[in-house]
């Protein structure tokens, strides 16, 4: 459809493509005063004091106020180079180089514009996180969507099918968001030696690498032997160190990318914001000390939630989730999803998410998240969802 009956309207690029869900949702949450949210993925804490001591001495080096470099600072790459080396058995030589962004929705944005021609296909699974669909279609590019199986696992059958002379990559989120579902290891093995095999980048968001229960244990595409050339790993602060407005992420990419990454990063960013790369020092100096007896905590309230979801047995199905901090939710009806969620806010005071912003379109599912409100919160919040999702069933 042409604007050139109005030209001063958006461009048709930007108009075709889905809004955001999570400002959609706030809105009708801030219009209903008292409803519990459990919409936004973010944890309920702040980044670590170290943080705030680094950015204590930022201000007493004039140099620091000015631009640095486009990829990081020299400190904070370094730092970086040391964790991925010794949690994600990554070693960042050779053809391999770490960029710094402004939160890891950066970096997709930078190797999506970096790899693919207008055109060009991603090859999603669904769920997907929206931001990565969005950012495919700004591009120009079109989102190839394959469906995971009934346990939101990863389908390879359909994933090798979904590829065509366009694909340029396939993108996994493990732990996924929206899911919680973490992908095995021989599975994202399988995924990365397609890629290989067939010339294709394989994208890895691994935004939520330490939220994993049960058992379940993460795994790093990029620390396989020959993933080098064509693995790009996507990581991110804000959830771990609770550092999710001071937009520092970080990505691993293949070295002959850097050029083309350097270009897109300085072009909107110039350099990630540098005070938060200071306080990203101290974060990561933190590390495991911080991150590790929060994330235990989260264990407990994960197991409280899922308590007070089996109250929905015979209603509706909840997916296994051993990670991230979200379950997905599936009504046994075609309702949509949005119109659940209306219902949930003004009768109910409470606020998910719709699964079809996920790609989720086949049936009526919802996410909700567990991880920013405080335990009382977080039980009464559940509680009303559950009444909530009891009441629209039987409307």
């Amino acid at each position: 459809m042409s604007n050139s009956s109005n030209p001063h309207v958006e461009s048709t690029r930007v108009a075709c493509i889905q809004a955001p869900i999570i400002p959609i949702v706030g809105e009708l949450t801030h219009a209903n005063p008292g409803t519990i949210s459990l919409g936004q993925g973010v944890v309920s804490y702040g980044p670590p004091p170290q943080s705030h001591e680094y950015i204590n001495t930022f201000a007493a080096n004039p140099n620091n106020h000015k631009y640095q470099l486009v990829q990081g600072i020299p400190e904070l790459l370094s730092a970086i180079q040391d964790k991925l080396s010794n949690e994600n058995a990554i070693v960042v030589e050779g053809k391999k180089q770490v960029v710094v962004t402004a939160g890891s929705n950066m970096a997709f944005n930078n190797a999506i514009l970096a790899i693919a021609d207008p055109g060009d296909e991603i090859i999603l699974p669904a769920p997907y996180y929206f931001n990565h669909e969005m950012a495919i279609s700004m591009a120009n590019c079109t989102p190839r969507i394959v469906p995971t199986d009934e346990a939101h696992q990863l389908d390879y059958d359909a994933i090798e099918a979904a590829i065509t002379s366009r694909t340029k990559a396939i993108v996994t989120i493990s732990p996924n968001n929206p899911s919680g579902v973490v992908y095995s290891t021989s599975s994202l093995r399988a995924i990365n030696e397609l890629c290989r095999s067939r010339s294709l980048y394989h994208i890895s968001d691994e935004a939520y690498e330490y939220f994993t229960y049960d058992g379940a244990k993460h795994f790093s595409p990029g620390s396989l032997p020959n993933a080098s050339d064509h693995t790009i790993s996507l990581y991110s602060l804000s959830k771990a160190y609770g550092f999710a407005s001071w937009r520092i992420g970080y990505m691993v990419i293949p070295r002959h990318l850097l050029p083309a990454i350097k270009k897109i990063q300085d072009t909107i960013l110039i350099c990630p914001p540098v005070i938060s790369q200071h306080a990203a020092l101290g974060a990561l100096e933190a590390g495991k000390t911080f991150w590790d007896p929060k994330i235990k905590a989260l264990a407990a309230v994960r197991q409280m939630v899922t308590k007070e979801l089996t109250a929905l047995e015979g209603t509706a199905s909840i997916a296994p989730a051993q990670g991230a901090f979200y379950f997905l939710v599936k009504l046994p009806h075609n309702a949509d999803p949005l119109d659940v969620i209306k219902h949930l806010i003004t009768r109910h005071q409470v606020a998910a998410i719709p699964g079809s912003a996920f790609g989720l379109r086949d049936a009526c599912y919802l996410r909700i998240a567990y991880a920013a409100l405080p335990f009382n919160d977080l039980q009464e919040g559940i509680q009303r969802f559950v009444e909530g999702i009891h009441s629209f069933s039987t409307t």
